[in-house]
């Protein structure tokens, strides 16, 4: 996953050519509307194209303890179609879909008894839910979304969950923008979430994939849990498997409902646009969709840590390091601080880490992230690498310290200091250089920080950062009892028989 504080040095157009000399708080325009959506719109004629993404705040954060997984599977069940898409009779269809949803109830109660469950009517009750799936595959039309969206010349057509968050997104010709009301603002009033049971089966084998079988995803998890004891940004955006397979429908059901309302979202529409036609598009399509009563935000803090934490995971594979420093998320003062300093150590050849780790030969790669797992909460600046053979993890994690010891106590020269203000700000132009680009960082900052103007506030308070501030903030947070360390580690091969054991007397 891409660091999410990276995103903010994609804004620096605010003030360097958002294809004019405006500002960009002068190009923003937005609108809310009675059901409580807001719209953020700029009109950009560089192209007959527009970016328009949703962005809702629904992520796995927003989950209770018997929905965990269930923002990522929403994810997926939202391509799945409505009652008018995706099928070839709802009114046919939906009289299965009933029939599936009370026997994959009755599985899901029989198989959570355990040791204590029935096997034979286990087996009578999956041979009951496969052969109506079957019944309902006469109805699915499969990936209507993603043609009608091909047919009409789109790009980007997908969709993300994080720990803070969900998006939907798209890149199409102007002229398709009614198109896209028309087939989003069906898919928040009328979803019907088919094949349930099948794509539960489909998240499985994506965790298997993607964590149980990738050392990387198996670090990342345990990583994170160990940093993570309280606050439910240690739990998996998939899900456990034990979470993954008792997901229920009709609980994604409610999930959708409460954290899918308009007043739990952020539109962003950026491209070739007039700004009142597209207000009054987005009151036909989306103005008569219920507000909801917002979900509560999550009220369980981290306690500071009173010491070290440390993680082995076992894996066949090549050894890997994660070390991961609590501290405050936006808009505090210290989180542009470490969002500098990030740049210090790991952006591009320049950096510390590349410069006195990976040419060095210590490690293949190091990184630092700030901002993980998420925004909405405080979180981690996490530092990653993979040490380069003959040297392990211990050399590599000495190195790392080597580094952060410095920023504690060696003001960065103000060569340096130039240097990553540049790089910083070349970043911002590249990556909004695009209508999508605009519109994901207009969404994100929207939605998370509470106001898309932090993309201002973040050039304004980065160059408030000094030398002295990089030194007291390294020494605040860059503690041995505020670290979690977690180590990939190749599995001990087993001894022989008699060997490795203590003799008996």
């Amino acid at each position: 996953m891409k660091q999410i504080r990276y995103l903010l040095v994609l804004c620096l157009i605010a003030l360097h050519g958002i294809a004019s000399a405006q500002d960009l708080s002068d190009r923003v325009v937005e609108h809310i509307f009675p059901n409580g959506l807001k719209l953020l719109m700029i009109k950009r004629d560089t192209s007959p194209t527009i970016a328009p993404y949703i962005l809702f705040k629904a992520g796995s954060v927003d989950e209770s303890d018997d929905t965990r997984g269930i923002a990522h599977m929403l994810e997926h069940m939202l391509f799945k179609g409505t009652e008018t898409i995706g099928t070839k009779d709802y009114e046919k269809e939906k009289v299965v879909l009933a029939e599936i949803d009370r026997i994959g109830d009755a599985l899901d109660m029989e198989r959570a008894k355990g040791a204590r469950a029935d096997a034979d009517k286990i087996a009578e009750l999956e041979e009951a839910l496969k052969a109506q799936q079957e019944l309902a595959k006469e109805w699915i039309v499969t990936g209507e979304y993603s043609e009608i969206y091909t047919q009409h010349g789109s790009t980007g057509f997908n969709a993300g969950t994080s720990v803070d968050y969900t998006i939907y997104t798209v890149e199409l010709p102007s002229n398709k923008l009614e198109l896209w009301a028309i087939l989003e603002s069906d898919r928040i009033k009328n979803a019907v979430l088919r094949e349930f049971y099948v794509e539960r089966e489909a998240v499985k084998e994506e965790r298997r994939m993607r964590v149980d079988t990738q050392p990387g995803g198996k670090l990342y998890e345990q990583f994170m849990a160990a940093a993570f004891t309280a606050h439910p940004y240690g739990i998996p955006i998939i899900g456990w498997p034990s979470d993954i397979a008792m997901l229920n429908r009709r609980k994604a059901e409610e999930f959708f409902r409460v954290h899918y309302a308009p007043n739990n979202s952020v539109m962003a529409i950026i491209g070739n646009i007039d700004i009142d036609e597209t207000i009054a598009l987005i009151e036909k399509h989306f103005g008569d969709i219920p507000s909801q009563p917002l979900p509560p935000e999550v009220t369980t803090q981290e306690l500071p840590q009173e010491g070290e934490r440390r993680v082995d995971v076992e894996f066949d594979a090549e050894p890997q390091l994660m070390i991961g420093y609590h501290k405050p998320t936006l808009p505090h003062f210290d989180d542009y601080v470490l969002d500098f300093i990030s740049a210090i150590l790991s952006d591009g050849r320049t950096s510390r880490f590349y410069k006195n780790i990976v040419e060095t030969g210590i490690a293949i790669s190091t990184d630092s992230l700030n901002g993980y797992p998420g925004a909405r909460y405080n979180n981690l600046f996490v530092i990653d690498g993979a040490p380069r053979s003959p040297h392990t993890t211990a050399d590599l994690e000495e190195a790392i310290y080597t580094e952060l010891e410095r920023l504690k106590t060696e003001p960065v020269a103000e060569k340096e200091f130039k240097r990553i203000l540049k790089q910083v700000d070349a970043s911002f132009i590249r990556g909004l250089s695009s209508n999508a680009g605009m519109a994901r960082q207009l969404t994100f900052y929207e939605g998370i920080a509470g106001n898309w103007r932090y993309i201002l506030d973040w050039r304004e308070n980065i160059y408030k950062v000094t030398p002295e501030d990089i030194m007291r903030v390294a020494k605040t947070y860059f503690t041995k009892s505020n670290r979690t360390v977690g180590t990939l580690v190749k599995k001990a091969a087993a001894a022989p028989a008699g060997e490795g054991t203590e003799g008996s007397e």
